[in-house]
């Protein structure tokens, strides 16, 4: 089926850009389910069977996120067949590569639209957590697990690193030595609209240096030799769900009240905002997490009420200074 060479080649674009083994297997699937939703080419989809597809899929339960997931990769394939066999399309089947049923209404709003994302953890909560965590280290029956826990959750909130991109960390990839705070070396940035990993440089804020200098000299080793810079007892790279296991189990050792529990892409976000709160730029803040959007960044800047009345304030008085001369 001509299709299906289409879908192959597609494929095989995904390895040519660099895509892992995995990511590779996980797209091929969701390619092969969103095509098996219709009983005709994708170059002859239509409206109506976009519409038919996103209504099933909200009726059998599939998230938000996942029926975003299916309309994206539609989107993409579409895109891909239109631009390279349009021609041999025409020349088989006798017509044109459609619009993929495509259209801006039967986009799959983001739950953002509709409400905002809380606040990050501020900035003393942190201190008081990350104080606690360290006073763990010490006391803790297993040192070298929660040694590691606790330079790996002070990286994720000192480089706003996400969680995907930090598991793939190496300890090549530190680089202390690179400008004045030092780097991380994002080899794997998280990629958008499927266009492949996106390598960025990583700042090691507040210390993060001196945090990861004492790791990988006293704490690292204590595993197995291997590249993963953080790494469990076998010394294969941890997994995002371990990640998140972990600073779960640490917010229950420090029987954490129910608001003042955060997760792993809550230090993300607080990274922006404290640091936006403390005069970067948003534009540095944006170089900072990775987003080709300024829009994006802007949705994870939530600044405190505090901040806002103080900038609130300084903007009066200025006003007021200028008209009284």
């Amino acid at each position: 089926m001509f299709q299906a060479q289409c879908a192959q080649a597609f494929a095989r674009t995904w390895v040519v850009r660099g895509f892992s083994p995995t990511t590779v297997r996980g797209y091929t699937s969701l390619l092969a389910r969103v095509l098996g939703r219709f009983d005709c080419p994708v170059w002859a989809v239509e409206t109506d069977d976009v519409d038919e597809m996103l209504h099933a899929l909200a009726v059998a339960g599939l998230t938000a996120g996942t029926r975003r997931q299916y309309l994206q990769m539609l989107r993409t394939f579409h895109a891909f067949v239109a631009q390279r066999y349009a021609v041999a399309v025409r020349a088989a089947f006798g017509v044109s590569v459609g619009g993929g049923g495509l259209d801006r209404f039967n986009r799959v709003r983001h739950a953002g639209d509709d409400a905002a994302m809380g606040l990050p953890p501020g900035r003393e909560r942190l201190d008081t957590f990350f104080s606690f965590a360290r006073s763990q280290v010490a006391v803790a029956a297993d040192y070298r697990v929660m040694a590691r826990d606790y330079a790996m959750l002070r990286t994720l909130y000192l480089s706003a690193v996400r969680v995907s991109e930090l598991v793939r960390l190496d300890q090549a990839d530190v680089h202390p030595g690179r400008g004045r705070p030092g780097k991380l070396h994002v080899r794997f940035g998280k990629a958008a609209n499927t266009s492949g990993p996106r390598p960025r440089w990583a700042p090691m804020l507040e210390g993060l240096d001196q945090i990861l200098a004492w790791y990988l000299a006293d704490v690292r080793p204590l595993f197995p030799t291997t590249p993963a810079l953080f790494c469990d007892a076998d010394g294969r790279p941890m997994k995002t769900g371990t990640v998140r296991d972990h600073l779960a189990a640490l917010l229950d050792l420090e029987d954490a009240a129910r608001e003042e529990r955060f997760t792993p892409h809550a230090l993300r976000r607080a990274c922006a905002t404290h640091q936006y709160e403390r005069g970067m730029d948003l534009i540095a803040v944006q170089q900072l997490l990775g987003h080709r959007h300024i829009a994006s960044t802007m949705a994870y800047v939530k600044p405190s009420q505090r901040f806002v009345e103080d900038a609130w304030r300084r903007a009066t008085d200025s006003a007021v200074h200028a008209l009284t001369g």
